[in-house]
């Protein structure tokens, strides 16, 4: 059985920038909707079963509504096209809040790096440490204003100050940038990153430098593509509770796998993000393929991310 979800109507679609369009989201039956934190995320069903994740990018602590912004891919899974398909007054069932992308609450200084879609956490945390006055700022890298989203909220008097405007620069003018911009800062800052792979790599390599990595958050929208080409050689991966062992072939992941021999194993993102998947491991080494784990939950070698990742020894059995 699936995490409990939530009927929502469609109340509001807002342009935002080229091809972004934002989302209002209203109970259905005209209750409140769960309260949830700066970074957190919803899971929405969308026609023909796909389940994809979206940030919450209002403020935290309003009840009355959640509002999410889904910039049309192309190539797209299919998620980001059916959500332009919706229309207002259209009834949505999504998932109760989760949070992968936690706010330190504590930090002396915090600083946002965003890159296009990657605004969407981001502006919730803004909206939030603006609210607390407490000591950050928002640096935004987008193609131009016309791709800029929530420009005029970000602009407006309440956030002017915190926030900076890039526009078109060329990865060696962003590298410049960074080098300079986050290579001083205070003893117990945090830094946030959210936006296009090529973008959040550039800005997390350059923090390396001077900044420790606890205090270097990401929120990844996919899986990395140069992980997920590597070798898919032919493994088995047995089912500890029924006892089933399924081959995975190269063109396979585990989950495929394993509902192929009647094992089923609850999904969402099927990119290795969210961890609706994750699974206990018994025996065999995992090849971590997923951007959830952390680098010391990986080397414990007691987790998986089945939708995405491999094994290494010939033989991997799961807590299934």
């Amino acid at each position: 059985m699936g995490p409990p979800t939530l009927s929502v109507r469609v109340t509001e679609i807002v342009d935002e920038a080229i091809d972004i369009r934002s989302f209002r989201l209203e109970d259905a039956s005209g209750d409140s909707l769960p309260l949830f934190e700066p970074g957190s995320h919803i899971d929405v069903h969308l026609p023909g079963g796909l389940v994809r994740q979206y940030s919450l990018c209002t403020m935290p602590g309003d009840s009355s509504f959640y509002r999410i912004a889904v910039k049309k891919e192309s190539p797209s899974r299919g998620g980001s096209a059916a959500m332009h398909q919706i229309r207002q007054g259209a009834t949505l069932t999504i998932s109760a809040p989760r949070n992968n992308f936690p706010l330190k609450e504590d930090a002396e200084h915090t600083l946002l790096f965003a890159g296009g879609i990657g605004i969407t956490p981001l502006l919730s945390m803004a909206l939030h440490l603006q609210q607390r006055s407490k000591s950050f700022e928002l640096q935004y890298f987008s193609r131009s204003m016309a791709h800029t989203a929530f420009h005029s909220a970000l602009a407006a008097p309440a956030l002017a100050s915190k926030v900076g405007f890039h526009y078109a620069l060329e990865p060696e003018a962003v590298r410049a940038y960074l080098r300079k911009h986050l290579w001083h800062h205070p003893p117990r800052a945090h830094l946030y990153i959210c936006g296009p792979r090529p973008f959040m790599d550039l800005v997390e390599q350059t923090a390396a430098i001077t900044w420790s990595p606890e205090c270097v958050h990401l929120e990844y929208f996919q899986a990395d593509p140069a992980s997920l080409a590597g070798p898919r050689d032919t493994f088995t991966v047995r089912a500890q509770r029924s006892g089933k062992e399924c081959p995975v072939r190269p063109d396979q992941t585990i989950v495929e796998a394993l509902r192929s021999c009647g094992v089923d194993v609850e999904t969402s993102c099927e990119q290795g993000v969210c961890g609706t998947c994750l699974t206990g491991v018994l025996e065999g080494h995992p090849d971590h393929r997923d951007v959830y784990l952390t680098d010391e939950e990986r080397d414990s070698n007691e987790k998986i991310m089945p939708c995405v990742s491999r094994s290494i020894t010939p033989i991997l059995v799961l807590d299934v």
